[in-house]
């Protein structure tokens, strides 16, 4: 049989050993819990580093840089004028163009309507204000159009479609659908002459042929070459050109290329409002 001293020195080292057994399993738990920590701070910093990168792509795609290569002239062209003035009144005449309004609106009433005098309009979008002259004795068929589709809200809630920046420098709007072929179910005669010349600060009815005026129209903020085929109907301020500038510069997707030439803006221009003083 063992002695007690045997009994004493085998208890001892079972309690050695048992020790040795539970500094192990706490070592082997730092280390798990150590690693542990370490892994999931490299997670937040990656998921830090991911967040920070997406929010600066997105803030880019938002705020489109401008593109290199756009030259917009900064000279007024001269205000433009009828070399023979209009009677007053004239008969203006609205008919229907076979297709369905891209948004509910009635169309103006046919009649005589004066030739004299200037209305102030002013597009309110969510780039910037732009105010607008519209001049009956340029087109007061025309004008009395804008008029009318503006106090109906007809342009309002809608965006621009294309824009051309070389060639042709122009924003146009006006179409509802946002296509380039929408209106407002009606169209009426063109009121043009031939020795109109286009330039920066311009207001002009866009058309699919002769006598095809609807509701779509284009801000001329530079050059444009044009035939004497799309009729004038006043004016844009100095104000409102700055901001089309600015839509300009941020260039376009191509999507009218090659023709018409343009596209839509890299910078949208959304319509939140159209005022009339009339």
């Amino acid at each position: 049989m063992p002695s007690n001293e045997q009994r004493r020195q085998a208890a001892k080292r079972k309690l050695e050993r048992q020790m040795e057994r539970r500094e192990a399993q706490a070592k082997r738990r730092r280390t798990i819990t150590i690693g542990a920590t370490i892994v999931l701070v490299i997670a937040v910093v990656a998921g830090v580093f991911y967040f920070t990168r997406t929010s600066d792509d997105t803030a880019q795609q938002e705020t489109p840089q401008a593109q290199p290569g756009i030259q917009i002239p900064t000279e007024l062209a001269p205000p433009p004028k009828r070399p023979t003035p209009l009677a007053d009144p004239v008969s203006c005449q609205y008919r229907p163009d076979g297709k369905a309004p891209s948004k509910p609106v009635q169309p103006p009433a046919n009649g005589e309507v004066s030739s004299k005098g200037t209305v102030q309009a002013t597009i309110n979008t969510n780039q910037g204000a732009i105010p607008l002259t519209l001049d009956r004795s340029l087109a007061p068929c025309t004008v009395n159009s804008f008029i009318n589709l503006a106090k109906q809200g007809f342009y309002d809630g809608t965006s621009c479609h294309r824009i051309g920046t070389s060639g042709l420098q122009m924003l146009q709007c006006g179409d509802p659908s946002g296509s380039g072929s929408g209106g407002p179910g009606y169209a009426f005669d063109d009121e043009t002459f031939p020795e109109l010349q286009y330039g920066r600060g311009y207001l002009a009815m866009a058309n699919a042929g002769p006598n095809t005026n609807g509701s779509q129209f284009f801000m001329v903020f530079g050059e444009a070459p044009l035939s004497p085929d799309y009729t004038v109907f006043g004016t844009i301020s100095e104000e409102g050109l700055k901001v089309i500038d600015d839509v300009a510069r941020a260039g376009d997707d191509g999507a009218y290329e090659p023709s018409p030439g343009g596209g839509k803006p890299n910078k949208p221009v959304n319509f939140e409002k159209v005022e009339v003083q009339a």
